[in-house]
């Protein structure tokens, strides 16, 4: 053993076993710290997940939403078209009392009929302007009043009777 080979073959073997021991703990530290990240990307995996069934089941009831409203707003188009070509009691009298007067007015005077072919043209030319664009709103909104009525339309489309008018109609009775 006094032999110099075996002294250094001693601390060889010494030093092999230091560098060896030293791998040996960095690779344990590595082998942790790859565990401890696969179970960091285990959970962003699995929140990932949840968060794309939120969004999608969001957007399902989102598209599933619009589907009905869609539906909604043809149903509304359609039964909006067909109550602007449906007309009601209140105006198919005030249309025949119209047709009567016109008659009247006919034969009491002779220049009636061209002023009022004249009047026509121009009511059907006003009414195809309201038919487009702003004009069509407020004549919605603000209903025409017919003969004789004391009423007003408010900003909900609703039938109101001002205080002086109903004074004077309780007079009448």
């Amino acid at each position: 053993m006094k032999h110099p080979f075996f002294w250094g073959l001693a601390m060889g073997a010494a030093l092999a076993l230091v560098v060896w021991r030293a791998a040996f703990m960095k690779q344990r530290a590595l082998k942790k710290q790859i565990k401890e990240l696969g179970a960091e990307i285990d959970d962003l995996n699995k929140h990932l997940n949840r968060q794309m069934k939120i969004t999608a089941r969001g957007s399902e009831e989102l598209e599933k939403e619009l589907a009905a409203l869609k539906e909604q707003n043809e149903n509304l188009r359609v039964n909006l078209g067909a109550l602007d070509q449906k007309a009601g009691r209140a105006e198919l009298k005030t249309l025949q009392l119209y047709d009567r007067a016109v008659a009247v007015m006919n034969e009491k005077a002779p220049g009636f009929g061209s002023a009022w072919e004249g009047a026509l043209r121009e009511a059907e030319s006003e009414m195809k302007d309201a038919e487009n664009g702003l004009v069509k709103f407020f004549k919605k909104v603000v209903r025409p009043s017919l003969p004789g009525a004391a009423e007003k339309v408010d900003a909900g489309g609703e039938l109101e009777t001002s205080e002086n008018d109903a004074a004077a109609e309780d007079r009448r009775s």
